[in-house]
């Protein structure tokens, strides 16, 4: 359920509304917009039902929101939800750019591809130094000496670094080294990773399971919510479908989906998406157009020679294009690069 506070409530009248409300033993959100407040009750629909919510002062109205998903839900906030990362914005107005190589090789790889990627002008570094792959065969990453790379080249260059978290034991080594914890497609639900990426507080970005509904995917993002971590992104990475020329689908629909569902940003990943890196560039345009709040690219030095991915990575100067070509359509469309 959510309360409607009215525009003229009084600070007063909104602290008494929470004080009654958590007396009763309800959680509480509290999302405070340019005209009103929103005051977001999760608990029992019977404790609920039991306070006199519309005849308490300041109260304008009392809505049942219909959804699962409560805190992700626009009903709750209808305002863009801006995180901030270390002083860069992701969300509003604001298009970022997260890129670098699918997984860390090498630190001379990976401080070639941080270089590469911020002169061309992402804000973020993408390096995956846990890689849980389909074959126990294939490359699985440098793990902790790879997160040690990934925080040397953030040192280096600025760039806030983005890296995935696989199991709950990872979730605080990780967190020492990263900005953002990525949750890869294959763990969309797993529900006790989400919870411990949720206690964590640390920025997330939900990526979409390989069969999932959008349903499914707005339930995965309550779960980091419901503990307290208001710091989530979603990323569509494309589904599994009936077609194999592409890699996955690309789901543009299911992006803009979320941004009429949701108050989180969306962020677009064509590589995995299309796994086809003549395709990226294109489908990164058509998400931008289409309102992605930011996009994640692989880029690698080499895409010949990489351990993981290299069909789907671009080279630097196709990179440097695709951020030309996103930069026209992001000032087209009222964005700005963070």
């Amino acid at each position: 359920m959510i309360i409607v506070m009215s525009p003229a409530a009084t600070q007063k009248e909104i602290d008494t509304v929470v004080a009654r409300v958590t007396g009763a033993g309800l959680r509480v959100h509290l999302s405070e917009g340019k005209s009103r407040t929103i005051i977001g009750l999760i608990g029992e629909k019977k404790l609920m039902a039991q306070l006199p919510l519309e005849a308490m002062a300041g109260v304008e109205k009392a809505i049942s929101v219909t959804a699962g998903y409560k805190l992700v839900s626009r009903e709750i906030k209808s305002e863009d939800t801006v995180i901030n990362i270390g002083g860069v914005l992701v969300g509003g107005t604001n298009l970022v750019v997260m890129a670098g190589p699918c997984a860390v090789e090498s630190r001379e790889q990976l401080l070639e591809s941080a270089k590469i990627v911020k002169a061309a002008g992402a804000q973020f570094l993408r390096g995956g130094a846990y890689k849980p792959r389909t074959s126990p065969y294939s490359f699985q990453g440098l793990e902790e000496k790879g997160l040690e790379m990934l925080a040397e080249a953030r040192e280096v260059t600025g760039l806030k670094v983005v890296t995935e978290v696989v199991d709950i034991q990872s979730v605080s080594v990780v967190s020492a080294y990263a900005d953002v914890l990525q949750i890869g497609a294959r763990n969309m639900q797993n529900f006790q990773l989400l919870k411990a990426v949720g206690k964590s507080g640390m920025p997330v970005l939900l990526k979409r399971g390989m069969a999932a509904t959008i349903n499914e995917w707005l339930h995965a993002a309550e779960y980091i919510l419901s503990e307290g971590n208001f710091n989530v992104m979603f990323c569509e990475r494309g589904i599994r479908t009936f077609e194999d020329y592409t890699r996955n689908t690309l789901d543009l629909s299911a992006a803009a989906a979320l941004k009429d569902l949701s108050h989180l940003p969306v962020i677009v990943d064509p590589s995995h998406g299309t796994g086809v890196w003549k395709l990226v560039r294109p489908m990164a345009k058509a998400a931008v157009a289409g309102g992605a709040d930011g996009l994640m690219i692989e880029v690698h030095p080499n895409p010949a020679e990489a351990l993981s991915d290299g069909s789907q990575s671009l080279t630097p100067a196709n990179f440097q294009a695709l951020m030309n070509e996103v930069g026209i359509i992001a000032a087209a469309v009222g964005r700005k690069m963070a």
